[in-house]
């Protein structure tokens, strides 16, 4: 592992596997335009600049119009710059991510950097970002995945925030999480609304309903705790991956209120469609930057990229290199409709950025927890003979690949 310090893996070409759909998606990036680099606006912590990997790159590393796409790229080992935090350091970490607290031992999974083919992503500067939300709120929307992004930024700051400056809170029965950096007024925020409308999965505790049931046609429950937000990050598609669901047409507590089933995705599409609706008439042009996180791809069929039929992503240590690697754990026909209500969205004259994540977190199946994280249920005696049938091939470490997506989170926030 001497020269591990500069492996690469060459990947992320979207243009052949599920190319059409990849292709398309990549039509939703608003690239950046040009800047100029100013010598000191980006500082890091520890000095450095926008991250490049030499210095004869810098006017390279300008992200322009015509040539960036920050999610057409290569995983990049780098044990210099990443980590961009420690795990035991950060004092909001979630149980069930911390997989080195729970025992993993192989943690060159906290060292892979993405880099763009044709660009660089500017290094995370936990002062600047805290500067930008100076008086803000940024809110992220959505289910466990986006928690996950949110304790990640959260992680990637309140190192630069002093004990005595900082907070978190939970409001709204436990949906509203608020991380507070109190010099600068800034709030980091996460509410649970795993469908982004409403359902009867809306309890940010007791959540795991065999029938899921969704209002289709009702967002404002949930909307009223992010409406004056200057920053929203949703995603909504885990939750969805059922051949079918229930939606409801009045109340849940109307004993005459009619229910019928539609299949996946087209139920997906009539949320979306409210979400969308709500977003048009609801959300201050002038002040609101608005974002979509893509579909986060799942690690639970091994034989998928290459492995032993019957495993999954547990004992995973490696990335997967076969170029535009797609499981079936993503469905392009989801990622249609995000793309066709996200376009509906921009003729209307509201942008909302996609963060297109799911081809460069395909590669990764060893940056899940597996079974290195909190077990909230007592293991059975098949599950402790058997640690596969209970790997969480889901969700992911931290540090890890939750990063990367802040980091480009950070770029749009900076550059749009």
């Amino acid at each position: 592992m001497a020269n591990k310090a500069s492996q690469e893996i060459v990947l992320g070409n979207t243009s052949t596997n599920n190319g059409g759909i990849r292709s398309t998606f990549q039509s939703l990036v608003l690239v950046l335009t040009t800047i100029v680099v100013v010598t000191g606006v980006y500082l890091t912590q520890e000095g450095g600049e926008w991250f490049e990997e030499s210095s004869s790159n810098s006017m390279s590393s300008i992200i322009e119009e015509s040539k960036c796409n920050m999610f057409n790229g290569k995983w990049v080992f780098d044990n210099i710059t990443h980590p961009l935090y420690k795990e035991k350091q950060c004092t909001y970490m979630s149980d069930q991510l911390a997989c080195e607290k729970f025992g993993r031992k192989d943690l060159s999974y906290q060292n892979w950097r993405w880099q763009p083919h044709q660009c660089h992503i500017p290094r995370f500067n936990a002062t600047a970002m805290l500067e930008k939300l100076r008086n803000k709120r940024l809110v992220f929307v959505g289910d466990s995945l986006n928690r996950g992004q949110w304790i990640s930024m959260v992680c990637l700051v309140e190192s630069s925030v002093l004990p005595s400056l900082k907070s978190m809170r939970t409001i709204a029965n436990g949906s509203l999480s608020i991380f507070k950096a109190i010099e600068y007024n800034a709030s980091i925020e996460f509410y649970w609304a795993p469908l982004l409308v409403e359902s009867n999965s809306d309890d940010p505790i007791n959540h795991r309903v065999a029938n899921r049931i969704v209002r289709v046609k009702s967002i404002e429950k949930h909307a009223r705790h992010w409406t004056d937000a200057d920053i929203l990050v949703f995603n909504t598609f885990l939750w969805w991956r059922r051949r079918a669901m229930n939606v409801l047409w009045g109340s849940f507590e109307d004993p005459d209120a009619v229910y019928k089933r539609v299949e996946m995705v087209r139920v997906y599409e009539m949320a979306l469609r409210t979400w969308s609706d709500w977003l048009e008439v609801h959300v201050n042009r002038s002040k609101t930057q608005l974002f979509f996180v893509s579909m986060s791809p799942t690690h639970q069929r091994a034989h998928e990229w290459g492995g032993v039929k019957g495993e999954n992503c547990y004992k995973e240590t490696d990335l997967i290199t076969q170029e535009d690697y797609w499981g079936n754990g993503t469905f392009p026909s989801m990622m249609r409709v995000v793309e066709n209500v996200l376009q509906d969205l921009k003729s209307r004259g509201l942008n909302v950025q996609m963060l297109n994540i799911t081809q460069l977190s395909e590669y990764r199946k060893e940056g899940h927890p597996s079974i290195y994280r909190k077990q909230w249920e007592p293991l059975t005696e098949e599950q402790i003979s058997n640690p596969k049938t209970y790997a969480d091939c889901i969700h992911w470490c931290l540090p890890g690949v939750s990063d990367t997506w802040n980091e480009l989170l950070y770029a749009y926030i900076f550059h749009q």
